[in-house]
């Protein structure tokens, strides 16, 4: 497992300030957490949050209009339109049993095996301290032996937002497994070993390597239904 920060691996890549202010409200916006109809905080307050210029807010601004995504009214301010949709509609919230939980665990082998490559190619030095963050939490929860189930999702949504696309962060953030029906595992040994697998993904992301990291995503995801499989077939038994 990592012991220091990433900072000696990691390449930046140039991506300009107005795109990542883009893709941090798009964000935002897919996600719900700026809702339709809400209005976005000032230019001043985005300068203050983001860390840039007003020319930066205002350039991203201008481009989420041209995206369909929010309106200005003069003199009022710039609101989240009302008919953004999410992309998908995918109820996690109703899986009941077992087969519910594989069958999504199978989705996200698809969906994330991709991602983790797209996160390869495309993540920059904060997106890498940001995966980087989630996992040394999820090593805090198992050294104290405590659930880790947000912090294990939010390893994964990190590295779905390095991949730059809002439709998968959208995608994703609707299969969140705490909302599933959870195997009774014991957390500090579960954690412990499911951290390895988290540390490879991270390791291939940092590195650049597409291919290594959609493979180490992989085999985590498999290794998962597995665990819960032998988990299910025990607590039957």
């Amino acid at each position: 497992m990592p012991t220091s920060t990433p900072s000696g691996s990691i390449r930046r890549r140039p991506r300009s300030l107005a795109q990542e202010v883009l893709d941090s409200l798009t964000e935002q916006i897919r996600s719900g957490a700026l809702a339709p109809g809400v209005k976005l905080p000032s230019e001043f307050e985005l300068t203050q949050t983001q860390g840039v210029s007003r020319t930066v807010i205002r350039e991203a601004i201008l481009r989420l209009q041209a995206s369909g995504l929010v309106e200005t009214r003069q003199g009022i301010g710039t609101f989240v339109l009302e008919n953004v949709e999410r992309a998908v509609e995918l109820e996690s919230t109703k899986l009941q049993g077992g087969r519910d939980v594989f069958a999504i665990l199978e989705l996200r082998t698809c969906i994330e095996t991709e991602a983790a490559g797209l996160a390869a190619q495309r993540a920059d030095a904060r997106d890498l301290e940001n995966i980087f963050q989630a996992l040394q939490s999820i090593e805090a929860r198992a050294r104290l032996g405590e659930d880790a189930s947000s912090e294990d999702f939010q390893f994964h949504m990190q590295i779905a937002r390095a991949t730059r696309n809002p439709y998968l962060v959208d995608v994703l953030s609707q299969l969140d497994p705490r909302k599933a029906p959870r195997a009774n595992l014991d957390p500090e040994r579960y954690l412990s070993r499911v951290n390895h697998e988290h540390t490879d993904i991270y390791e291939a992301i940092a590195r650049g390597e597409a291919e290594g990291a959609r493979a180490a995503m992989r085999m985590h995801l498999i290794n998962s239904r597995e665990r819960m499989r032998r988990a299910s077939v025990n607590a039957q038994g």
